[in-house]
């Protein structure tokens, strides 16, 4: 599978062409048209260009080259926890977040025209397959992994099996001609992913210092004893905090572990300047991913 289906290129086609007219309002995603990433764009900013693109590196490369003003990429899902390869990407891409959007999360099994089951197996990408997956064992369906969401729907319109089913947005259905034959089949009602928006150049954090605004940043600790704990207590005690922090690995040694947080608050500010500096002085490799305005309150 290296591109979309037949039902998603029309798609793809007639969007790519009206953001090439005007890559000023371009924003890339990735996944074919339909997939959240696309509802999450158009949420975001009514008035862009949604640019689908096949891959996160191709979404990311559309924003690098100047196809696109922005990217709008999936971080995290409450249900389901980090998009893989997102730690990875974001610090390699070069480019910088400058904005979040949080997307409520609805699946539909959708399956081709006066398909009503019982369905085989599920096609969609792997994060709705795991935050629908106790809907898909009690039904006995097989999940089977996809590039994306909407292009899973393309892929079972193009397939014509109708013991074939799609995990997708209700807007997928619409798009490729499909039936929705259950909506909501997500396992949690609350189920919402986190989207951060990604431009080459940074926001400046003087301009954010009148609203609540977030920093994202990087780091690996260095190789001294309770390094993390040390590199970490500068935000406690300034009474900066601290929203989010994951660890993975760098590498195939597992010697190097790189940590990815998120603060409140932003550089410019005396008490954030101090708690970096603190960190600084544990950490190697510091570096910030972006500062930009928060758009749901934590805690």
């Amino acid at each position: 599978m290296h591109s979309y289906p037949d039902p998603a290129l029309i798609q793809v086609n007639s969007l790519t062409a009206v953001a090439q007219s005007n890559p000023a309002l371009a924003m890339a995603f990735q996944g074919a048209p339909g997939c959240n990433s696309h509802r999450a764009a158009v949420e975001y900013a009514p008035n862009c260009a949604p640019l689908p693109c096949f891959s996160f590196e191709d979404a990311l490369d559309a924003v690098k080259e100047g196809r696109a003003d922005r990217a709008i990429i999936p971080i995290e899902n409450s249900q389901h926890g980090r998009v893989a390869d997102m730690h990875f990407l974001l610090p390699e891409s070069g480019l910088s977040i400058v904005g979040e959007h949080f997307l409520s999360i609805e699946h539909a099994l959708m399956a081709l025209p006066g398909a009503t089951g019982p369905f085989a197996a599920a096609y969609s990408h792997p994060q709705a397959l795991g935050q629908s997956r106790h809907f898909l064992r009690t039904r006995n369906i097989v999940p089977m992994a996809y590039a994306d969401t909407a292009g899973a729907a393309a892929f079972v319109k193009d397939m014509g099996d109708p013991q074939a089913a799609a995990i997708a947005p209700a807007l997928a259905a619409q798009l490729y001609g499909l039936d929705i034959v259950e909506h909501n089949v997500e396992d949690a009602a609350d189920n919402t992913t986190r989207f951060v928006v990604l431009a080459r150049a940074p926001l400046d954090p003087d301009t954010l210092r009148d609203t609540v605004a977030m920093t994202t940043l990087i780091f690996e600790v260095r190789n001294i004893p309770a390094a993390l704990y040390k590199a970490l207590g500068g935000f406690a005690t300034n009474g900066v905090n601290m929203t989010k922090l994951e660890s993975y690995q760098k590498g195939a040694s597992f010697a190097a572990t790189r940590f990815y947080l998120d603060i409140v608050g932003v550089p410019g500010d005396p008490l954030v300047d101090n708690a970096l500096e603190e960190a600084a002085f544990f950490t190697k490799d510091l570096r910030l991913l972006g500062c930009y305005p928060q758009s749901r309150p934590r805690g």
